[in-house]
């Protein structure tokens, strides 16, 4: 998956009919006022190509970080924000309508004075029910029932597509429980970590005071906490090692699955999890719930509540008063991310009210400011990228004919989901008014949580969704062998109202974005999932055991960058992202070689064609970020730093080098030797 975002509302308009002539109207063009020019490109091509915009641009004190991904999200926000409006202003909205519930949500959010007189109320029957716990029975019966609201106390749960039969839906017990997130931040020795881990201790005796605790038991339950959560963490797997869909994938009967936590009666707890009944589940790492098992027994059931307790609160906090959310912001925004202050709340209302019901908001963006035809500009683009990434294939010197074959067929079959869906999901169920915001947001969780949970035992419905038309993102499920490029993919800063040359599509959209996600069914994990979206190894030993040298290599490569003195990128962790990076971006250069501004040579700007394309690459990872959350990012994020996403690639690409006259001397330098191919 990536996360990034592209053109401008009003340029949809282009790819259909607006055109501007120079004569009507001047142009900045951003690949020239984005550059930093006292950098050579050879030695930092990141700063190079985004190095005056940043300047211009300094990371706003409400956020964690800067760029092309901040621009185009204010862009959607403001529209969205609109909608919210709009939907609030209308009194006579029809109950239950898409309308109602928008205008119902966001006006919720934005009324703070009641938010501040009913205060914990909307989690006093749920903490009543954490009070009424008596023993390890009840207890995992609590915490079953936890899950359904949105928590996330002491393991993770979820439904979805069995790994090794796509065409079914399967229980997946996984590790989790962790407030910090990571297993890392319980145990990194680093200055920053130990930091991070005072200061979430601070955060939780602050919590449990605004709750209502006096401080001496407030001081005594965040210790007790961060010491039950440091015993989770300790049966934990590192980010690293969850990346392997084989290791992670362990298929149990129920009684085989109580075998690991014999003190847990599973039977009882399924239903608590909505699961009526089952027979066998996935367990993601089974040496957890041997772990969990010593903490269920070991931990008091008074200390067992006080972290539930503390687990709602902090599941909940953005939507509470303004103190408990004061509070969190602290500690997730500022200590985490280096984030100074909030956003205004319109913007976190909007965005709220957009991650609760995107599905009902995409129905408006997509009828009122996506222009037809822009499915069928993005499916052109992606056709166009999967043409040559199949012509790649045939070239490659390091494969066989044989696994050429499957590697061809499995490319074939990739479903691209462009633009928006052909249906909607349904929330009619979902009860949405103004009287309290953090009732709506838990209301909204539950169907959430329900319309997962219905899915099992039923066939895998492929053309559902994981992403709204107006989130600025994409992805490549390998179950599904199925990518997935929302419409708001198309934006492009700087070119509202006109077409950008073919050298900012195919660099932006081609290759970091289709070609990116294409790559991903051919990346360290993708490509053991065969053409069905199944665990199934299609390789020969042979050509496996060349691709994992390769993998190693780029893994290699990427373990040397130190985004920060000291810390340097995981490239175990990030390879899957590097390897779709690498692969887009030599996808998205082979598709622009096919156009007319390529081969007629044609100089935009004083810029040649190879070089518009490398600079428009650069332009699609333009975003700079605060220490605190390099760092962070580092630990727990499966993707590289941006300024490696684009370095990285870049290094490994001939024509990179002849577009700049990279030389050795130059700090992205890499004897030919040394540069990696893989697709």
């Amino acid at each position: 998956m990536q996360i990034k975002t592209k053109l401008t509302i009003s340029l949809l308009s282009a790819f259909l009919a607006i055109s501007c002539s120079k004569k009507e109207m001047q142009y900045e063009d951003p690949l020239i006022t984005n550059r930093d020019t006292t950098i050579v490109p050879g030695d930092d091509f990141f700063r190079y190509a985004n190095g005056g915009w940043f300047k211009k641009h300094p990371i706003p004190s409400s956020e964690s970080s800067n760029g092309i991904f901040r621009t185009i999200g204010d862009t959607i926000n403001a529209q969205i924000k609109d909608i919210c409006e709009k939907s609030a202003a209308n009194e006579d909205a029809v109950k239950g309508s898409n309308e109602q519930k928008i205008g119902d949500f966001y006006a919720s959010g934005m009324d703070t004075l009641t938010i501040e007189k009913v205060g914990l109320k909307p989690l006093a029957a749920t903490m009543s029910k954490i009070d009424a716990i008596k023993d390890v029975p009840t207890l995992m019966n609590t915490i079953g029932y936890l899950h359904t609201l949105g928590a996330n106390p002491a393991f993770t749960f979820g439904v979805g597509q069995d790994d090794k039969n796509s065409s079914k839906n399967a229980l997946f017990f996984v590790q989790g429980g962790l407030g910090l997130g990571q297993q890392e931040y319980y145990f990194n020795t680093d200055a920053e970590t130990v930091k991070i881990r005072t200061e979430y201790v601070k955060h939780i005796q602050a919590i449990m005071e605004l709750t209502g605790e006096e401080p001496t038991k407030a001081k005594n339950a965040a210790a007790t906490i961060m010491k039950l959560e440091t015993d989770l963490a300790k049966n934990c797997r590192k980010l690293e090692a969850l990346r392997d869909p084989i290791k992670n994938y362990n298929k149990m009967t129920l009684a085989q699955f109580k075998a690991t936590s014999p003190s847990i009666a599973w039977e009882s707890v399924l239903p608590q999890l909505g699961i009526a009944k089952a027979d066998t589940v996935i367990v993601g790492q089974p040496e957890f719930y041997k772990g969990l098992e010593k903490v269920v027994t070991s931990y008091a059931i008074e200390d067992w509540k006080t972290y539930l307790k503390w687990d709602l609160v902090n599941s909940y906090a953005s939507y509470l008063n303004k103190a408990i959310e004061k509070q969190n912001f602290y500690f997730y925004s500022t200590v985490m991310n280096g984030v100074k202050e909030q956003k205004p709340r319109w913007k976190r209302i909007v965005e709220q009210t957009d991650g609760s019901l995107g599905e009902l908001i995409g129905q408006v963006y997509v009828a009122d400011y996506l222009p037809k035809g822009s499915k069928e500009k993005l499916l052109e683009i992606g056709n166009n990228i999967r043409d040559v990434y199949a012509e790649r294939i045939k070239k490659l010197d390091w494969m066989s004919d044989e696994t050429k074959k499957k590697a061809l067929f499995k490319l074939s079959k990739i479903v691209m989901k462009v633009g928006y869906p052909d249906k909607w999901k349904d929330l009619s169920s979902v009860t949405v008014n103004r009287n309290t915001y953090c009732a709506n947001v838990m209301a909204v969780n539950k169907w959430s949580y329900e319309d997962m949970v219905k899915r099992y035992g039923k066939p895998v419905d492929r053309t559902e969704w994981g992403m709204f038309p107006q989130t600025y993102n994409a992805y490549y499920n390998p179950s599904n062998n199925e990518i997935c490029v929302p419409a708001c993919n198309i934006l492009v800063p700087g070119f509202e109202g006109r077409m950008p040359d073919d050298a900012i599509l195919y660099g932006i959209i081609g290759g970091s974005t289709f070609g990116h996600e294409i790559t991903h069914g051919f990346d360290d994990q993708g490509s053991q999932y065969d053409d069905k979206g199944n665990l199934n190894d299609w390789w020969t030993a042979e050509d496996k055991a060349k691709f994992n040298q390769k993998t190693k290599a780029i893994v290699a490569q990427f373990n040397k960058f130190e985004p920060l003195k000291g810390k340097f990128v995981n490239g175990e962790a990030t390879q899957g992202e590097n390897i779709a990076d690498l692969g887009g971006v030599v996808m998205g250069f082979e598709a622009f070689k096919k156009t007319n501004q390529y081969k007629n040579k044609e100089k935009i700007s004083g810029l040649s064609p190879e070089q518009r394309y490398f600079l428009a690459y650069g332009y699609a990872w333009m975003v700079q970020a605060k220490d605190e959350y390099l760092a962070r990012q580092i630990m727990s994020d499966l993707h590289s730093p941006a300024k490696f996403r684009i370095i990285g690639p870049l290094m490994n690409i001939p024509e990179f080098y002849k577009a700049f006259n990279v030389k050795p001397g130059n700090k992205m330098y890499l004897p030919e030797k040394d540069r990696i191919v893989i697709w």
